[in-house]
């Protein structure tokens, strides 16, 4: 008996929609995640991208549990000398909530080429619209 490989050419690719709204933070990270790298369905190859696209909607809603809105940073370098900066989640939160959502599932994904690949194909709003009808996205619903 042989073990199936998929082929990054021949994968069929589907579109979900994610309703972020009220959902907690790494709970959804990790979900949508696991069907980025296509772990859902039953021809998942680790070395080969097998995962659906996620339209994620409604990034301004997300919760974070206890008291990470203020204790959680996250920090940056600006490269110069003395050069890092911390903010809050609270902040960053109101200013970018899309690049908290975006930050959280990065960090769960492959390091690397294909782990870079993968997250090309979640697309992440503030409100709940988004332009991608046309690709006719199937609501998806997730474990809160």
């Amino acid at each position: 008996m042989k073990t199936y490989m998929a082929k990054g050419e021949t994968v069929e690719r589907k579109w979900y929609v994610v309703d972020a709204e009220g959902m907690v933070l790494g709970r959804l990270a990790s979900q949508v995640a696991s069907i980025l790298r296509g772990k859902h369905k039953p021809i998942f190859t680790p070395h080969v991208d097998t995962g659906d696209f996620v339209v994620i909607i409604n990034a301004d809603k997300v919760v974070l549990t206890g008291r990470k809105l203020d204790q959680k940073k996250y920090y940056h370098h600006t490269g110069y000398v003395g050069g890092i900066k911390e903010v809050s989640y609270r902040t960053l939160l109101q200013k970018k909530p899309e690049f908290v959502v975006y930050e959280a599932i990065r960090l769960m994904m492959p390091k690397g080429p294909l782990g870079r690949q993968m997250l090309k194909k979640v697309k992440i709003y503030r409100g709940s619209t988004h332009r991608h009808a046309a690709q006719k996205p199937e609501v998806l619903e997730l474990k809160k």
